[in-house]
């Protein structure tokens, strides 16, 4: 009887797949981020969401380059986790559009997405640097740290506020 050899899985394939994960999910929070600023009641979240937005874009131009980079095709892996919170985002708009609260659940929403970025991106990171992808390495610690900042920004707004308002 013949055994039929697959191929071992790789770090190299992880690597893509996790990359194709990350890629469908900044797209999916680039359609997200407008309706989020639409709903927004104050001006410093609208426009967090709205600079968010824009760095999103850079995001993606980056991931872009870095499956030029690995000389593989730049397209998303649906991300049910990422699905997931913009599904819960929608219900919190649609619960809280008239409430008080409304800006704090946006706010835990957007900070949902931040840590799964954050997440998705400090492991890219790592294992670039196990691949000797020394370019993507650098593209990636840039995205990092920008969604980093966010959250830190995504904080403040939660503790000044936007929270006391909710209560």
């Amino acid at each position: 009887m013949a055994t039929r050899q697959t191929k071992q899985k790789t770090l190299d394939d992880l690597f893509y797949e996790t990359l194709k994960d990350i890629y469908f999910a900044e797209k999916q929070i680039l359609k997200a981020l407008p309706k989020m600023a639409k709903a927004a009641n104050t001006s410093e979240l609208k426009e967090a969401f709205e600079t968010h937005r824009e760095q999103t874009e850079g995001h993606v131009e980056r991931l872009e380059t870095i499956f030029e980079l690995i000389e593989r095709p730049a397209r998303g892996k649906t991300c049910d986790a990422i699905l997931g919170i913009i599904e819960e985002g929608k219900e919190v708009m649609d619960e809280f559009g008239d409430s008080n609260a409304l800006d704090a659940g946006l706010l835990s929403g957007a900070q949902a997405v931040e840590h799964y970025e954050i997440s998705r991106y400090g492991t890219l990171k790592s294992w670039a640097g196990e691949l000797g992808l020394q370019e993507a390495v650098k593209l990636l610690d840039q995205t990092l740290k920008e969604e980093k900042e966010t959250d830190a920004l995504l904080t403040k707004l939660a503790g000044s506020a936007i929270n006391k308002a909710a209560a």
